[in-house]
């Protein structure tokens, strides 16, 4: 019998089979970034030094300012980000600090600068280290403690996975894009579907998605409920990763290229469950609650609890509805907003922007609205676009890179009561601040709420051919 992708890297990087049916697995590739201090403390207190400095890469996003950050004002802010760029200098680990124009958020700049590749095996003290999946890459986010053992022995004791296959096929429809594939199938599969499983994407309608579109498809299998995400690399991967800066050169380009091409799922490969998804049904997609399986097509309504017959599931849901203040029946197309955010790990890339701009171009913002680009590699390429102009004369804020508003340890939080229509991947209380009320969509919608001061559906605002992001 065959064997699926995920088998094929896990086996190829299998050190050592432990007690509990676990593996050691070598670590190719490990980002780290301003949350990483506890792993560098544990390894000083151990007195263990980092093994493989040279596979391992910082930058600081989770902490850093996006606004008035040389030098940072705020004392946490700044310890933190100082932090990191001393634990890596005192370890000889490369680091894109603020100031640098590779600085960003760790998931946007490991494709970016070829960091991630195929066939690799990559961590993350970050759940949506999924993200690296769409490259073929066996990607995962770990704990504090799991950091610093990398950090110490470039290994990683772990389970092995089930493995589900999510097909998409048929066609997108203008206006929908990679954000609302993956809110519709966690709606359909529910927060834990994906539980236990390494999900690997397939289907002609993952094959069209540019590499940044199958980013955020991959970036958000964590709120599935799954380890990781896949996606087999194919010609679009290897166009993505050709002379990136990490990337392979010259002859070893070739060779790596031939490794690539046998990085698929083998046609009798087993999968532990399937899934199927038509691309063409999709609609834009917002979330009405409290987890990212509360998605709903925009032309839908708030469901009502009292249909759930799982008990549990029903009291989840009308928790959800007290916090967001909605009701079942309700309209989510017309939903009042307060403010827009537009970024993320999930929806922070060129594309993203392009595909919000091309919303917002010659219209004005009803609500406060800011924009932070994954990267300053983004943000410059936003710029040679002329993107930043379309978003300050609309009135958006133009920000500099970090994660932001869609976790807030940086300050940018949504006011308690707030309607926040966000392109980040979490919707959970109090994600985006306490009290703050989060509703998931793609970059288009949220660009549609900005100008409209409503959850709206993108598509009466477009004319012109879907953008992917």
């Amino acid at each position: 019998m065959g064997l699926t992708l995920y088998e094929k890297i896990w086996n190829a990087h299998a050190v050592a089979s432990g007690p509990g049916g676990r593996t050691l697995l070598y670590i190719d590739r490990h980002l780290l970034h301003d949350g990483s201090f506890h792993a560098f403390e544990a390894l000083r207190h151990a007195g263990r030094k980092v093994r493989r400095p040279d596979a391992a890469f910082a930058t600081p996003d989770h902490y850093v300012p996006t606004r008035n950050r040389n030098p940072i004002e705020h004392p946490e802010l700044r310890e933190k980000v100082e932090t990191l760029a001393a634990n890596a200098a005192a370890a000889r680990i490369a680091i894109f600090p603020v100031g640098d124009e590779r600085q960003g958020i760790a998931h946007v700049i490991g494709p970016e600068q070829g960091i991630t590749q195929p066939g690799i095996t990559l961590v993350c003290g970050d759940s949506h280290t999924s993200t690296h999946g769409a490259l073929g890459a066996l990607a995962f986010g770990i704990g504090a403690s799991e950091v610093a053992h990398v950090l110490a022995t470039q290994a990683l004791w772990q389970a092995r996975s089930k493995a589900m296959r999510v097909n998409v096929d048929g066609t997108l429809s203008p206006g929908v894009h990679a954000k609302d594939i993956i809110l519709a199938l966690i709606a359909q599969i529910g927060a834990f579907g994906g539980a236990g499983h390494t999900l690997e994407y397939a289907g002609r309608a993952i094959r069209s998605l540019s590499m940044e579109a199958r980013m955020t498809i991959c970036n958000m299998s964590i709120e599935a409920g799954a380890r990781a995400g896949l996606v087999a690399p194919d010609d679009t991967t290897f166009g993505y990763l050709l002379g990136r800066p990490h990337s392979p050169r010259g002859a070893d380009w070739e060779r790596a290229l031939a490794r690539w091409r046998t990085l698929a799922s083998d046609d009798d490969a087993r999968f532990d469950s399937e899934v199927a998804l038509d691309a063409s049904t999709i609609e834009p997609m917002a979330t009405w609650g409290t987890s990212p399986e509360h998605g709903v097509g925009v032309t839908g309504v708030v469901p009502d609890p009292s249909q759930q017959r799982d008990a549990a599931r029903r009291g989840s849901m009308e928790k959800a509805l007290l916090y967001m203040d909605l009701a079942p029946g309700q309209p989510i197309a017309g939903l009042a907003i307060d403010r827009v955010f537009i970024g993320s790990c999930t929806n922070s890339r060129l594309e993203d922007l392009r595909a919000a701009a091309e919303v917002v171009r010659g219209r004005k913002a009803v609500v406060p609205a800011m924009v932070v680009p994954g990267s300053g590699l983004v943000k410059r390429a936003a710029e040679a676009e002329g993107l930043d102009r379309v978003f300050l004369e609309a009135g958006f804020d133009w920000r500099d890179a970090g994660c932001s508003m869609c976790v807030g340890m940086n300050g940018d939080l949504v006011e308690a009561g707030q309607r926040c229509a966000s392109t980040s991947n979490r919707n959970f209380e109090g994600r985006q601040g306490k009290g703050a009320r989060t509703h998931l969509m793609s970059p288009a919608m949220a660009a549609a709420a900005a100008v409209t001061g409503r959850i709206t559906d993108v598509r009466r605002l477009i004319s012109r051919p879907n953008v992917q992001g």
